[in-house]
């Protein structure tokens, strides 16, 4: 079969389980927040920190040799780098934050590990999958079990849209890797953060109310708590991940 043969298949393959998704019907609605309060705290993890044997069986030569990682990435203070910060329901509130330039978000095959590793993508977004790589992947999307999207690249610089109609967390791999992951949350409102490298955070502009805060991280999973914000204050809303 032909390379563009390829292409023609995969594209088709891939509208199928998207539309197979049923949206939720209450959409997220912007309105003015003249009032609003603000959440800050820090993600943190107190056990033991294992670590994953990555065994690359092909493409040494641009996959790299055997090493090992970390399954959660954990600073001197147990400040955890890279944890998504969410707020559960959220009906309305902020506007969405403009992308820079307009950009498309991008998740990136290279060297065969996914860039970013984690990403926060708006619900209705569309992502970029692009192979920067001289080797073929195949970057496939999980919703739990459920595949929403599965996408051959035999080229390099190669560069396929996909839309991610769904909110949740996306669970990425590459078929012909079996060692790379990747994750993407598709957020239904913009109240979320990514963990800075200290595991600080900071969301904003939250209209006054009772929330559920939730802290996500590949190897914990969700732990979520309850926080009430008032209006122009500021309210800690640390998390402890546990496994």
């Amino acid at each position: 079969m032909s390379i563009h043969a390829w292409k023609v298949v995969v594209t088709v393959f891939v509208a199928i389980p998207i539309a197979a998704f049923a949206v939720p019907a209450q959409s997220y609605q912007e309105v003015a927040v003249a009032n609003g309060g603000t959440i800050q705290g820090k993600v943190v993890y107190q056990g033991f920190v294992p670590t994953r044997k990555i065994i690359p069986t092909k493409d040494s030569e641009v996959c790299g040799g055997i090493r090992d990682e970390p399954e959660i990435v954990v600073g001197p203070d147990k400040g955890v780098h890279g944890a998504v910060v969410y707020l559960k329901k959220v009906a309305k509130g902020k506007a969405w934050a403009k992308p820079a330039a307009s950009k498309t978000p991008e998740l990136e095959n290279r060297k065969c590990r996914f860039v970013p590793h984690v990403q926060v993508v708006r619900r209705g977004s569309s992502v970029v999958i692009v192979n920067s790589d001289p080797v073929l992947h195949n970057t496939h999307g999980f919703y739990g079990r459920r595949t929403a999207f599965n996408l051959a690249l035999p080229n390099q610089d190669q560069r396929i849209t996909v839309e991610l109609r769904r909110p949740g967390i996306v669970r990425v791999e590459c078929d012909a890797h079996g060692w790379m992951q990747g994750w993407i949350y598709v957020a239904d409102s913009p109240y979320y953060a990514i963990t800075a490298e200290d595991g600080t955070f900071t969301i904003t502009d939250i209209p006054p109310g009772n929330y559920t805060l939730v802290g996500w991280q590949a190897h914990t999973g969700a732990v979520e708590t309850s926080v009430t914000v008032e209006a122009e204050k500021a309210v800690d809303g640390s998390i402890e991940l546990k496994k």
